[in-house]
């Protein structure tokens, strides 16, 4: 009896090992230069002043973009994006850290502010963490899920609340929060990101209202890593800067606390103050800029 507990044990241990690894190489195949088809559509809307209520447009857009690995170590898996634009001109675009079995989370509640929430090691048990952060660093989404390996398919799926997404937000503000259903599938040549999005009004007391849903579908199509060689290049030329950036955000979300934060200070949002500043900018400095967006409470 000894022997066979022994062997389950083993077999357990090992079949763990073999899924956390195929995991690992799932996150890492996203990484290298792509050019990207992104695609969303309103499919359903359902308010209250149907009469006067304006759908958003059917949106095609194209990027060439590189996915730059920052951090690899046993639970952590860090990838920051880059947009090219032209020839020359980088923007820095969203970054996504992957957590193994975290059970530390922010879930976004619609006003610019998330709620510290944790879980128990049991509900992460083998679940990969996908947190998403703005082109400036602050919090954005994320949402915990296990990576499926089955049939040849590659695939992590998961539901959580975020904030409107620039198409958005730049075009209207009558709801406060999308509620994201992520599909990420690793395929041939690239990668795929899936969505069926909700538009949620929450008010003050917690209550949802189902405004609209969304339909998005954005293919990752793998190219020559030669076609983001600036990119690489503004990279290292950057990365000391935005890993000071990062590490204020890290001791700000260590707190675990709610974070709610200002939308602009002197008319201005958080990543236009950092971008004006030179990368050799000291961390201090930077501290001081991002603690004038947290609201104390």
């Amino acid at each position: 009896m000894k022997n066979y507990l022994l062997l389950v044990i083993l077999f357990l241990s090992v079949s763990t090992f073999a899924q956390k690894t195929e995991d690992e190489k799932a996150i890492k195949a996203m990484c290298g230069c792509y050019e990207i088809k992104y695609n969303f559509a309103e499919t359903f809307n359902y308010p209250k002043d149907s009469a006067n209520y304006k759908a958003s447009k059917v949106k095609h857009e194209t990027a060439l973009e590189w996915l730059q690995p920052i951090e690899d170590e046993p639970r952590k898996i860090s990838i920051q994006h880059l947009l090219i634009v032209g020839k020359e001109m980088i923007i820095k675009h969203w970054r996504e850290d992957w957590l193994f079995e975290n059970t530390k989370f922010y879930d976004y509640n619609g006003f610019n502010d998330w709620k510290f929430k944790t879980f128990s090691k049991d509900k992460v048990k083998g679940q990969w963490t996908q947190k998403v952060y703005e082109v400036d660093d602050k919090p954005r989404y994320e949402g915990s899920a296990s990576w499926v390996h089955v049939d040849g398919r590659n695939f992590w799926q998961n539901t959580t609340n975020a904030p409107l997404p620039r198409r958005e937000y730049t075009q209207r503000n009558d709801y406060n929060i999308t509620r994201r259903r992520n599909d990420i599938e690793i395929v041939k040549d690239g990668w795929i990101h899936n969505q069926d999005n909700d538009k949620i009004i929450r008010d003050e007391k917690g209550n949802d209202y189902l405004l609209a849903q969304e339909k998005g579908y954005n293919i990752y199509a793998k190219v020559d890593d030669s076609k983001c060689e600036a990119a690489q290049k503004w990279w290292k030329e950057n990365k000391e800067f935005w890993k000071k950036v990062r590490a204020k955000w890290n001791a700000e979300f260590a707190k675990n606390k709610d974070i709610k934060l200002k939308n602009n200070v002197d008319e201005k949002p958080l990543y236009m103050h950092l971008l004006d500043l030179k990368p050799e900018t000291s961390q201090e400095e930077i501290n001081k800029i991002i603690d004038r967006f947290i609201v104390s409470k």
